[in-house]
Order: structure tokens, then C-alpha cells, then sequence
């Protein structure tokens, strides 16, 4: 088993070095579920092991994912981005970070998270379930669901416009 884990980080850390670090929506890169689509129901865990299903927290606002790991450089690169449209949208946009179950465990996390405290709510992807139905290439992958539940954008990489990508969905 440790084996398939090291060569399944070996491979998102490859990729995540193929994406240009500038690569930003979906229209630009097609990466993940095409902008159109329905958000898919999925059940993740929060990080005491209570299931939470991502669709009751779709459909009333604006939701922000991003699928990230405690290890990843270019998730740490895009936490400025992440905090600045915070800054804009936190009363008005949901922000959950979806944390992958490769190589970090809800402990882990928590741990990141007490050295490192941030304002979104934090979510485990216990058997890539989600990793699979947003159909997240790599670390660092943000989808941005507007108030219906649709995909209105999607990008990696650190340098992202999100408060761009938010300012379509959300009046000031």
C-alpha cells in the first residue's frame, strides 16, 4: 500500500508541475467538470468524521471549492488569492476547502490548521469521492458553483483570479 500511495503523489505532484502556474478558468484550460454543469452529490466527511453531504451546502449562494492538501506548494501559493476574495465575499459566498486523502489525514489537517488558522470551513474527502465526481486533476483546483448549484468556473494553479470569478456571480 505504501507503494500506491507515494506513486499516486508522485503523479498529482508531476501534474501540478505541467499546469502552468498563470493557468487560470476552464474557458482558457478545460480542466475538471465543464462550466454548465450540475454540481454532483457527493458525501465528504468534516474533520471530526461527521458525514456532511456537499449538496445541502449548494443552492441557496455562491460556493467556492477548492481541493487542497496540506503539502501542496501551489495550494499555498493560491491561500492569498483565497483570502482576498474571502476578504470580498465571505458573508456572501461559501468557501470550502475539500482536503484530498492522499498522503494527509483529518489529524494532519487539523494540526495545519492550528499552526495556520484560516476563515473556510474545511472539509476531508475520506475515499476521493468527491476528488472523483468534481473530477479534481490536481491539488490547487477551485470550482465555483453560483446560487443554483452550477459550475460557473473552474481553474488550477496559483495564480487564479477568484475575486474575479466571484465578481461575475456576486454584485458588490
Amino acid at each position: 500500500m505504501p507503494r500506491l500511495g507515494n506513486a499516486i503523489v508522485v503523479s498529482v505532484g508531476l501534474l501540478a508541475l505541467l499546469v502552468p502556474n498563470g493557468a487560470r478558468a476552464q474557458a482558457e484550460n478545460a480542466v475538471g467538470l465543464p462550466v454548465g454543469t450540475a454540481a454532483p452529490a457527493v458525501t465528504v466527511e468534516d474533520l471530526d468524521g461527521n458525514a456532511v453531504e456537499l449538496g445541502s451546502l449548494v443552492g441557496s449562494r455562491p460556493v467556492l471549492i477548492e481541493f487542497w492538501a496540506t503539502w501542496c506548494p501551489v495550494c499555498e501559493e493560491l491561500e492569498p488569492s483565497m483570502e482576498e476574495a474571502h476578504r470580498f465575499y465571505g458573508d456572501r459566498v461559501a468557501f470550502l476547502v475539500i482536503g484530498v486523502a492522499v498522503n494527509q489525514s483529518q489529524r494532519s489537517i487539523r494540526r495545519h490548521l492550528e499552526r495556520h488558522p484560516s476563515p473556510f470551513r474545511y472539509l476531508w474527502d475520506t475515499r476521493g469521492r468527491a476528488t472523483r465526481a468534481f473530477k479534481a486533476p490536481t491539488t490547487s483546483y477551485i470550482v465555483i458553483l453560483d446560487g443554483e448549484g452550477t459550475v460557473a468556473y473552474t481553474g488550477v494553479g496559483a495564480d487564479q483570479d477568484l475575486v474575479g470569478a466571484l465578481n461575475r456571480l456576486v454584485e458588490r
